[in-house]
């Protein structure tokens, strides 16, 4: 007798390629209509967009929003949304230049209690919303206001500023290469660049062999339990655009200053909050809050701490974005944060979150944030007005709903 192995792995149903593109398409088509995006900018403005001073620019300009529209997506996937984010932002900011510039306290003890001070107000805000069952957009409508009248009146309506070189390095500092000056000069001399950042050019290569690995494993998990994955040609595309950008970012990136203080901060938060949005508990009922709130109830989530709790978060980031908004600025202005809850809304929607909740990604969200910021960048070189700028930014969200609703529809 001989005994015969049974292949105990579930049968993986595959999509066909157009299949399975018409299915994702909000996904690819978001990669790709960045691409194109910056393709059409890098003619039209004769290379000027990806140059390594226009990166690296783009990336500080770029930053509060994206550290905001992290929070956004969390806020948005629980079926809320906050108006109040540009306020609140302005406002920290400013509490930040009272505290450092008029009454003289250190950078760091600053840092700690306009985290703090940004918990609160989202804690207050959330409170209503969660316990009281106020709409949020109520809520934080008025917060809006209230915080842009508080900006106004700690600020006596004036600017207030310089702020001390330790505070400015939070948005216009650049970390230190691991290598020294002369041999940064000469190993620049390879490249045609007057110095090479080794730090920067190796994080581009590791970050890529990071998303490589990642995504070999998550196919060997998915194939192990028999999910659906993508077909091999999408894997090996999406995969490949993203190590290449990655790679080509920093190394630009290491042919001027290297790698700036603010790309770590959105780097460490990225993949804080999609690790808790896509690999734990807490995010799973997020998303399940979002998608059914009545059955988040009954599967004995609760709702309401966690709609709290979303808030709250959101508060924090937004202290946050401001502190690092104030630090670029080196001043904090009365209408500093004016509309940018709008920028933050619409790059977490262009980056496929849905209007109802439940449905989002964070890695979206950011690539949402920076498809904004590449239009901004892009036109403001180009010497588009800023009418014409507010038009376009505006009917490119509009697409991106109109798309939303559409896909449901169709699923529906």
């Amino acid at each position: 007798m001989t005994e015969q192995t049974v292949d105990t792995t579930p049968e993986v149903r595959r999509k066909g390629v157009g299949e399975y593109l018409v299915a994702n398409l909000r996904e690819y088509g978001l990669l790709f209509a960045l691409i194109a995006i910056m393709v059409f900018f890098q003619v039209v403005t004769d290379g000027t967009l990806l140059k390594p001073v226009n990166i690296t620019n783009l990336l500080l300009q770029n930053s509060y929003i994206v550290i905001m529209a992290l929070g956004m997506l969390i806020v948005i996937v629980a079926g809320h949304i906050d108006l109040s984010v540009g306020s609140v932002m302005g406002f920290v900011g400013a509490f930040a230049a009272v505290m450092i510039v008029n009454w003289g306290v250190g950078t760091v003890p600053t840092m700690l209690v306009c985290l703090v001070v940004g918990g609160v107000i989202g804690a207050a805000q959330g409170y209503w919303v969660a316990y009281w069952g106020i709409p949020s957009f109520i809520v934080t409508l008025a917060g809006m206001l209230v915080f842009r009248g508080a900006s106004l009146w700690l600020l006596e309506g004036q600017s207030v500023g310089p702020f001390p070189r330790e505070f400015q390095v939070i948005a216009n500092g650049f970390v230190p290469d691991i290598v020294g000056r002369e041999t940064g000069e000469s190993l620049g001399a390879l490249f045609g660049a007057r110095r090479l950042n080794v730090l920067a050019l190796a994080t581009g290569v590791v970050a890529a062999a990071v998303v490589i690995w990642m995504g070999l494993a998550k196919r060997a998990r998915n194939k192990a339990y028999g999910i659906e994955d993508e077909p091999t040609s999408f894997f090996v595309l999406r995969t490949g655009i993203i190590a290449v950008a990655l790679i080509f970012i920093c190394f630009k990136l290491s042919t001027f200053r290297g790698l700036p203080n603010v790309l770590l901060t959105m780097g460490v938060l990225t993949v804080l909050y999609a690790f808790i949005t896509e690999r734990t508990t807490l995010g799973r009922r997020i998303y399940a809050l979002g998608g059914n709130v009545k059955a988040a109830q009954l599967s004995g989530i609760k709702t309401k701490r966690l709609t709290f709790l979303a808030f709250t978060n959101m508060g924090i980031l937004a202290a946050a974005a401001g502190l690092v908004f104030a630090a670029r600025l080196n001043t904090a202005t009365p209408k500093a944060g004016f509309a940018l809850e709008l920028d933050v809304i619409a790059a977490v929607f262009i980056g496929g979150a849905s209007m109802s909740g439940g449905v989002g990604k964070i890695v979206g969200a950011v690539v949402g944030a920076f498809l904004m910021g590449v239009l901004n960048n892009g036109m403001s070189i180009m010497g588009i007005g800023i009418d014409y700028q507010q038009v376009i930014k505006g009917l490119v969200l509009l697409a991106a709903v109109i798309f939303d609703v559409y896909n449901k529809s169709k699923q529906g």
